[in-house]
């Protein structure tokens, strides 16, 4: 064996040694508190009544969407299990995943989903073109929702899935149901789908 491969052994041995000290230590680290100023007070809680950054990012902390984008920015199931679209593409319908529940611990359902959209349709702008072809939104049960446009509307995975305020986020329908141009006052933490599926963008999306 000559001189380099001895020393090239030795050095490999040192570095598995030292890794195998250093792991039980870096899994007993203790858990450890990240604190972040944002860029404006949280003024308002209802993502649908602003469209202010500081507003939409608390949204994805507590919220979750019907479709999110993936990293090509193609919009991909979130809350949604399973969809399909007529041949005319009029007919949308929506199946719910399992196990989604809000922060009380209620099922999330499709009359929760169905007043989301009504609410947000009428304060965003992709939101109010897609709401101008729909003819009607309707829970068909506690999991499956159908859209029947009157007219085709390309965008409207894209708008399900919109990525920036105003967002297309979920909330129970008890909330859903506050006026579109009144303000959302609840100070506790509205709700969350206890998704765990992530389309892989946007990163931040977690749930409280």
């Amino acid at each position: 064996m000559t001189s380099f491969a001895r020393m090239h052994r030795t050095g490999a041995l040192a570095i598995a040694l030292a890794l195998s000290y250093a792991a039980p230590a870096l899994t007993q680290t203790a858990p450890k508190t990240l604190r972040f100023i944002p860029q404006a007070d949280l003024r308002s809680i209802d993502p649908i009544w602003t469209t202010a950054y500081v507003t939409r990012n608390f949204g994805y902390l507590v919220f979750d969407t019907l479709f999110a984008l993936d990293k090509d920015f193609k919009p991909q199931p979130q809350m949604v299990d399973r969809w399909t679209a007529s041949d005319d593409k009029l007919t949308y319908r929506f199946t719910l995943r399992e196990g989604l529940k809000w922060h009380d611990g209620q099922p999330v359902r499709a009359a929760d989903c169905v007043a989301s959209l009504e609410r947000w349709g009428k304060r965003d702008t992709l939101g109010q073109k897609l709401m101008e072809a729909v003819g009607e939104i309707q829970a068909v049960d506690d999991k499956t929702f159908t859209i029947r446009l009157k007219s085709p509307f390309p965008l409207i995975l894209d708008a399900l899935g919109k990525l920036s305020s105003n967002v297309p986020f979920m909330m129970p329908e008890r909330l859903a149901k506050t006026d579109a141009s009144s303000r959302s006052r609840r100070r506790s933490a509205p709700a969350r789908s206890n998704s765990s599926r992530r389309s892989g963008f946007p990163a931040t999306r977690r749930s409280l």
